[in-house]
């Protein structure tokens, strides 16, 4: 009997964002179990996404979210804050991958092997599953942050730039949740 090759699919969201953290996750399929549907999470829609959120943890070998905070993107800046937390994805998985795919061109430091993929989300079902954890994950944790810190519309735009969030930031002030490297809430914060 051959052993099957676990590969961890590695996907980041919210890289963009002017508030909360980054959120990775990774997954490992099972080959003999296989999910359909999976696709890049931004091409889905949200109920699609939802949909698909339990059935990868379910049918998935394992699977693990990783994030870093507002507090440590500022710190690292979001490229370094973004591998941290896509080690700690692959780090929380209960199997030790052999193999990491990730999504992009930027490699973390894992104990395996990692191959980068460029749209990656879009080729390889392990990084669609891992982006449908990390999508579903913030956006909920984002939905969450609205009532603590009301005014902003972070359950619509999910802490994005948009002109909604960018007034509010210059009406109210950052919050403890905002990326305060970042240069909409450095001009909020002056």
């Amino acid at each position: 009997m051959t052993q099957q090759i676990l590969i961890a699919g590695v996907d980041e969201v919210g890289r963009g964002p002017l508030a909360g953290p980054v959120v990775t996750a990774a997954v490992i399929l099972d080959a003999n179990n296989p999910i359909l549907g999976l696709a890049d999470s931004k091409k889905l829609t949200e109920k699609k996404r939802e949909f698909l959120e339990p059935l990868i943890k379910q049918h998935a070998l394992a699977w693990s979210i990783g994030r870093a905070e507002a507090e440590e993107i500022d710190q690292l800046n979001i490229l370094q804050a973004t591998l941290l937390a896509m080690k700690r994805a692959v780090e929380g998985l209960h199997i030790a991958p052999s193999h990491a795919l990730v999504d992009g061109n930027q490699a973390p430091n894992l104990a395996c092997p990692v191959t980068t993929i460029i749209k990656g989300d879009q080729s390889e079902p392990a990084i669609a599953a891992a982006s449908i954890l990390a999508k579903v994950a913030r956006d909920r944790e984002m939905v969450a942050m609205e009532e603590l810190y009301p005014g902003y519309g972070l359950a619509q735009h999910k802490g994005y730039p948009t002109k909604q969030h960018q007034q509010a930031l210059m009406e109210l002030g950052p919050t403890i949740i905002h990326r305060r490297s970042f240069k909409p809430v450095k001009l909020a914060t002056k």
